[in-house]
C-alpha cells in the first residue's frame, strides 16, 4: 500500500523544522482542492501520512510549507518581502502503489527537495 510523506530540515540552524505549517493540495483540470493542514512535530515531520490507502491516487498534488513564518517565529531578521516565504511543490504521483516520500530543506535564503524513501 503506498503512502506520501514529507518532513522539513532548517537548513539555517542545523535542526528539524518544528511547528512549521502545511497544505496539502490536488490539482484537478485546474481546479485546487485542499485536502489536508498539518504542522510539523518536534522531529520536523508529520504525525502519520499525509495521505494513503484509497485516497491515494495517481495526480498532481501540491505541497505548501510556510517556511517564511517558521523563520519569523524563530525570530529570524529577513529583509520585507522575504526572499523564501511560501515555498510551493507541484509534483506528479505515477504509481499510488509506491511510497513517495518529499522532504523539504530549506534556509531563510533557499531551499530543496527529492523525492526521498
Amino acid at each position: 500500500m503506498g503512502k506520501l510523506t514529507t518532513h522539513v530540515l532548517d537548513t539555517a540552524n542545523g535542526c528539524p523544522a518544528a511547528g512549521l505549517r502545511i497544505e496539502l493540495f490536488r490539482l484537478d483540470d485546474g481546479q485546487t482542492v485542499l485536502l489536508r493542514q498539518v504542522e510539523t512535530n518536534d522531529d520536523g515531520r508529520v504525525d502519520g501520512p499525509l495521505l494513503e490507502g484509497d485516497d491515494f491516487a495517481a495526480a498532481t498534488y501540491r505541497l505548501a510549507f510556510e517556511a517564511g513564518d517558521y523563520f519569523a517565529g524563530k525570530g529570524v531578521s529577513v529583509p520585507e518581502p522575504r526572499f523564501v516565504d511560501r515555498v510551493v511543490l507541484d509534483f506528479g504521483i505515477a504509481d499510488p502503489r509506491q511510497h513517495y516520500h518529499v522532504p523539504l530543506l530549506v534556509s531563510p535564503w533557499s531551499w530543496s527537495t527529492y523525492r526521498g524513501s
